[in-house]
């Protein structure tokens, strides 16, 4: 029985470090450092596309694709929030 509790304690320390990696995935997916990194990569993704293809004035027209970027993560949080409450136990 003895020969089990370091199996057991390494194996309990395992998991504490895998929770300790997850928590520290699920803050940076939440982070405004992400959210707001994504939002200028799109911009400048897609203001440099659109001097690409010429389109007029392509520094406003990147605009509503980034503000569509910055919507669905504002809205899919509710969504989520609201999907996830209907679903506890």
């Amino acid at each position: 029985m003895t020969s089990d509790l370091p199996s057991i304690a390494e194996r309990v320390s395992a998991i504490e470090a895998r929770n300790r990696r997850v928590e520290l995935e699920k803050a940076w997916e939440v982070s405004a450092l992400r959210r707001y990194s994504i939002l200028l990569l799109t911009y400048f993704l897609t203001l440099l596309v659109f001097y690409l293809i010429g389109v007029e004035r392509f520094w406003l027209s990147a605009i509503i694709p980034t503000l569509g970027y910055l919507l669905s993560t504002l809205s899919i949080s509710l969504l989520k929030n609201w999907w996830l409450t209907k679903r506890e136990f």
